[in-house]
Order: C-alpha cells, then sequence, then structure tokens
C-alpha cells in the first residue's frame, strides 16, 4: 500500500513539473523544471525495478541534456533585457 502511495505522489509530481515546463516563460527556469522532471522519472524507473534504465535517465536525461540546454540559453540574447 505504501508503495502504491509512493508511486502515486511520483506521478504526480511528474504531471506538476510537466506543466511547469510549459507554463514558465523563462527559459532557465524551464530547463530546470525538465531536469526535474526527469530526476523523478528516473526514481519511478528505478522503483519500477529497471535500475540500468534509472541510470541512464538521471545521466543523459537529468544531467547532460539539461547542461546543454543551459549552455545553449546562455549564448542567447533576452529581448527583455534593457541593457543588451
Amino acid at each position: 500500500m505504501m508503495l502504491v502511495l509512493f508511486h502515486l505522489l511520483i506521478l504526480a509530481g511528474l504531471i506538476i513539473t510537466a506543466a511547469s515546463v510549459v507554463y514558465f516563460r523563462d527559459l532557465l527556469a524551464a530547463a530546470i523544471s525538465l531536469a526535474a522532471f526527469s530526476l523523478l522519472l528516473a526514481l519511478e524507473f528505478y522503483l519500477l525495478q529497471a535500475p540500468d534504465v534509472a541510470i541512464a535517465e538521471a545521466g543523459i536525461g537529468a544531467g547532460l541534456t539539461t547542461a546543454i540546454y543551459i549552455i545553449a540559453i546562455r549564448g542567447t540574447k533576452r529581448k527583455e533585457d534593457p541593457d543588451e
């Protein structure tokens, strides 16, 4: 029973983080929310007894992809910045 509750909490977290990725207008906030989504997904894979998939999701999804997004966002110019 406790495991089912934990799965439901992770599912609710996945839905909230996925909705926040779409909702955020700031790209950096959206990238960080996507990283949180990926970490929750990795945790769910681990609970479903797929540790190899969980490690790949955590390493590539949360780590590498987030770093690439942040580097790409740093390289862009924001329209709303008045000093640039």
